[in-house]
């Protein structure tokens, strides 16, 4: 029995399969009626997919009986022109000796209207056919009138559409070229394998309507998409770009023409209500009729249109009466080609003439508003199902009604069916003309063209480049789509009649170079159909030059507030994000509209200050100069003896080297000048400063010293001296060595001051400077100490008063340095310094030496040897008095504890006797006797009044004229004693006690 069971099951699957294509080709056939499609027998057969009618008629199906096929509403004038285009494309290619010579194309032209579930009806007819073929039914299928298979498929308009029909026609590896479908989920090859297309992806779209929008420099604007594979993919695409630029989306929609009457409002309301005054549409033109209807309605006129492709050029939309409100629209267009002999093939369509393509009749009906005889309609309309029209002979002159089937001034749609009929033809061509090793098939063979299949198609599409009879390149890329650029379109009402104009006021390269893709003729864009002006659509109002944009919280970025720049900021353009910083060399000007170059400051030459500081610098050198040429004149002076004069000449060439060192802080700094001018300014002062403390401290020892002795003199000599100024001045030295080998100072551009540049010095280290002038303040804080202890020797030594002095007033110019110093900025740091080395240099030289040149010009007299020596004994008298006062009260309050005892005690003393014991016979006068010590020195005095007589100084002793030459002689005694050599003293005074025979001695101070 299992022979008859396996018979039985092969018998049934043979007659299951005739079966479901019997019922496949009724169902086609009776769903597609001759009216419905337009067909032609060929060799080769070509599918079609056009949208004769832009939607279908809705219906409510209850299923209460067998559910009718819906009906197609509103016919697409345009779309018929599309369908004509093919038509017109395979007659030429009929007729061409060139091409495909000897093979006749067919084709099958189904009518999508404009929806998914009409295009896979007629797509299945496609599919069935071609697995008929696949199946080899010749057997079951003797038919005379039998269709070949559909090896290729030009449409369909929509992206949605296409997506359907490329998800079954993929299944079996027909190719599909699409001639309006752009979305850029198409380029999927992975999903949709056959499918193909002449129009550009709407990826470089989304990214040109971003450009536009940035040109024209809005940023807030309304996004409004259609709800299926054309809009969803192509508005996200808009989105990405539109944030990459910085560009606001306020209002993001969804439409569909299938949308209910409250819905279109309240999308209505949505937009009115809007600040965006811009409205970007990716939609085909049926979705978008009805909200253009609505704002028509509303008289909704200050608004801008940027529009897709798809509805750009759409006779939906693109009426007369709608301009009013969508005048000014910018569009997207497709670059227009020219089809040789197209027009006069569309000006002689008649319904008797194309007996192959029952869209005519259709096309002739709604042409003319009337119903053929033979036509269906008419008998309904008799009925009373259908609105009256009057009856047409089907000969009238299509020329004489206006309608967009003939407006072929700019073919764009046309155009590219018209090359995808050509594409598949040559990639025909080039099966025909294919030589055996050198195909694109396994071991490179060939196809068969008359035993060709539909993937054997496709894979010759993919490989296809050819030159067009226009000059074109044509090729499909690597998504299979073929390369085109934009045109941009403006609407504009004609003068004449009143109609839309599409006017052409650029273009989008998308091939070029980032920058030079967009361009745009502004002189050619007319807004809202009359205004030059761009409409603003931003959210704010611009910034002015001189401010940003600041973010207000809670609000888009888009949404902001105009802040003014920061000092040294600015912006130089309306509606900066950002204010740019000036160069360091630059500084914004009052309204930060722009940098201009700051004003380079130091302490100048020719500044006033400058000036006054140099004066007052060479004006110390000078004078400096002047007291070392009277000294240098004067030099065998007493005063300039007394004065320690080496040591004065060194303390002179000191004070003129800091003089001279505080011109270098003068002029604009240098690396040489800023590492020349601190150690110069230390190292002078520690020399000026050093033989100050020596000869201080010198003569301070000298005066205080018990016994005078050669060990003091060998010590105290010059040469010591010169060696203790050398080795104080050394240490300062070493100090600025380390300082310029570990940390140089260097000149450098402080940009701290708004508006100016300060040249100053940066002095590297900073403790450096502070070991420079602690050093120097050191050596000054001794040299005022053994000042002031010294300050009541002779004045003709020393100066003690003035020396000190002199150290006070640099204590406070240096105290007061060190704040000034840190807290001024600029070139005023170096005035500061420069201040501070005039004021102590000048109180040094006026202190010290002012008095000595005083004395030597104007009061010679007091320049004498005897003025010195009475002063030095005048001193030297009243530390012997006060000895001498301490010694007897101490005497006496031992006298008082002992009970009247008495001790002698022995003391250095100096007696002078003028009793008779000393009379001197040979010259009969009396002869003095003056005891140092044990020792006793005889001289030989005349109490003769002279006639010259010697004053002593008054402030020091008073005495009668006798006792002053006395006192005379006395001094004379001391200073060959004190003063062997040069008038400096090397020995302190011996305490001393002075008496006369005659009568004591008064002091008085």
């Amino acid at each position: 029995m299992w022979w008859f069971y396996s018979g039985s099951y092969s018998c049934c699957k043979q007659l299951l399969l005739y079966y479901l294509t019997l019922l496949g080709s009724s169902y086609v056939i009776s769903t597609y009626g001759p009216h419905q499609r337009a067909q032609m027998t060929g060799d080769i057969l070509l599918g079609g997919l056009f949208p004769l009618h832009f939607g279908i008629a809705s219906k409510d199906q209850d299923l209460a009986a067998r559910p009718e096929s819906t009906q197609c509403v509103r016919f697409n004038f345009r779309g018929f022109r599309w369908l004509q285009a093919m038509i017109f494309a395979i007659e030429e290619i009929n007729n061409s000796s060139t091409l495909l010579p000897n093979i006749t194309l067919g084709y099958r032209i189904f009518d999508t209207c404009n929806t998914v579930s009409k295009a896979l009806e007629a797509t299945l007819s496609f599919v069935a056919q071609n697995k008929i073929d696949s199946l080899n039914l010749d057997e079951f299928c003797n038919c005379t009138d039998h269709i070949p298979s559909t090896i290729a498929v030009v449409g369909a308009a929509g992206s949605a559409v296409s997506t359907a029909v490329a998800n079954l026609l993929g299944l079996f590896y027909i190719p599909q070229i699409s001639y309006a479908s752009s979305s850029r989920l198409l380029s999927n090859k992975n999903q949709y394998k056959s499918f193909m297309r002449t129009i550009p992806t709407d990826e470089y779209q989304a990214t040109a309507m971003a450009d536009i929008i940035e040109y024209f420099q809005w940023n807030w604007v309304i996004a409004v998409a259609s709800d299926d594979e054309y809009g969803r993919p192509g508005i996200e695409k808009f989105e990405k770009e539109m944030e990459e630029r910085d560009i606001c989306i306020h209002l993001n929609e969804l439409i569909s023409q299938y949308f209910e009457d409250h819905e279109i409002k309240a999308l209505a309301d949505r937009i009115e209500n809007s600040t965006a005054k811009v409205i970007v549409v990716f939609a085909s033109g049926p979705d978008v009729e009805p909200l253009i209807k609505e704002m028509v309605r509303r008289n909704i006129t200050d608004r801008i249109w940027l529009a897709s492709e798809a509805w750009a050029i759409s006779s939906l939309v693109a009426k007369p009466e709608y301009l009013d409100v969508m005048a000014g629209t910018i569009g997207f267009a497709l670059k227009a080609g020219r089809i040789p002999g197209f027009r006069e093939f569309l000006r002689h369509v008649q319904p008797k003439k194309d007996s192959h393509n029952e869209f005519v009749r259709e096309f002739w009906e709604e042409t003319f508003n009337c119903y053929l005889e033979d036509s269906p309609r008419f008998q309904e309309s008799e009925n009373g199902s259908t609105s009256f029209r009057p009856l047409c002979s089907g000969e009238e002159d299509i020329a004489s009604v206006e309608t967009p089937y003939l407006d072929y001034k700019h073919l764009r749609i046309s155009y590219n069916v018209y090359v995808a009929v050509y594409s598949i033809a040559q990639a025909l061509q080039d099966i025909l003309t294919c030589t055996p090793g050198r195909g694109l098939f396994a071991n490179n063979s060939c196809a068969d063209i008359k035993k060709m299949e539909a993937w054997q198609v496709l894979k010759q599409l993919r490989h296809l480049n050819y030159t067009n009879s226009m000059g074109e390149k044509m090729r499909f890329d690597e998504n299979s789509d073929m390369e085109a650029n934009y045109t941009i379109i403006n609407w504009h009402r004609s003068t004449e009649d009143g109609s839309v104009v599409f006017e052409e006021v650029g273009y989008y390269n998308m091939h070029a170079k980032r920058g030079a893709k967009l361009f745009i003729d502004r002189t050619k864009i007319l807004w809202n159909g009359y205004s030059t002006e761009v409409p603003f659509s931003n959210c704010s109002e611009d910034c002015e030059p001189g401010t940003r944009k600041g973010i207000i919280d809670s609000m888009p970025t888009c949404c902001f507030e105009c802040t003014e720049c920061s000092d040294g900021e600015y912006s130089n353009h309306k509606d900066a994000s950002v204010c740019a910083k000036c160069p360091n060399n630059s500084w914004s000007n009052g309204n930060h509209t722009f940098c201009f170059l700051k004003e380079v400051e130091f302490l100048s030459w020719t500044e006033p200050f400058g000036i006054a500081l140099a004066i007052c610098a060479v004006l110390g050198v000078v004078l400096t100069a002047f007291v070392i040429g009277v000294f240098v004149r004067f030099r065998n002076t007493p005063i300039v003896k007394a004065t320690n004069r080496e040591l004065s000449y060194v303390l002179l060439f000191s004070l003129i080297c800091c003089f001279s060192s505080s011109l270098i802080f003068i002029g604009e700094p240098q690396d040489w000048t800023c590492r020349l001018r601190q150690p110069a300014f230390g190292v002078s002062f520690v020399l000026c400063i050093s033989c100050i403390l020596v000869k201080t401290n010198r003569v301070l020892l000298v005066f205080e010293a018990k016994i005078p002795t050669s060990l003091h003199r060998k010590w105290w000599g010059l040469n010591l001296q010169f060696l203790l100024v050398f080795l104080c001045t050394f240490v300062q030295v070493m100090i600025c060595v380390v300082w310029l080998y570990n940390a140089p100072p260097s000149s450098y551009q402080n940009h701290d001051i708004d508006e100016i540049i300060f040249i100053t010095c940066n002095e590297g280290s900073v403790m450096a400077l502070g070991f420079l002038i602690g050093y120097t303040c050191i050596l000054a804080a001794i040299c005022f100490f053994f000042a002031f202890k010294s300050r009541k020797l002779p004045e003709n030594f020393t100066e003690a008063k003035f020396i000190t002095f002199s150290m006070l007033i640099f204590f406070i110019v240096w105290i007061s340095f060190i704040p000034a110093y840190f807290s001024t900025y600029g070139k005023f740091v170096s005035a500061v310094e420069v201040i501070a080395i005039l004021a102590s240099s000048f109180g040094m030289l006026a202190c010290i030496f002012f008095n000595k040149v005083y004395i030597i010009l104007f009061k010679p007299s007091r320049n004498t040897i005897e003025e010195v020596r009475c002063s030095t004994a005048a001193h030297a008298f009243k530390v012997a008095a006060k000895a001498t006062l301490k010694h007897s009260t101490t005497s006496r309050k031992k006298s008082g504890s002992l009970g009247g005892s008495s001790a002698s005690t022995p003391s250095s003393s100096i007696s002078v006797k003028t009793n008779g014991n000393d009379y001197d016979t040979a010259s009969g006068k009396h002869r003095p006797r003056v005891s140092f010590g044990s020792g006793t020195v005889t001289l030989s005095l005349s109490f003769e009044e002279s006639r010259r007589t010697k004053t002593c100084p008054q402030n020091v002793l008073h005495v009668s004229k006798q006792k002053c030459t006395l006192f005379l002689v006395l001094t004379f005694l001391f200073s060959v004693h004190l003063f062997p050599v040069g008038g400096v003293p090397k020995l302190m005074a011996p305490r001393l006690k002075v008496e006369f025979s005659d009568s004591p001695m008064e002091f008085h101070k």
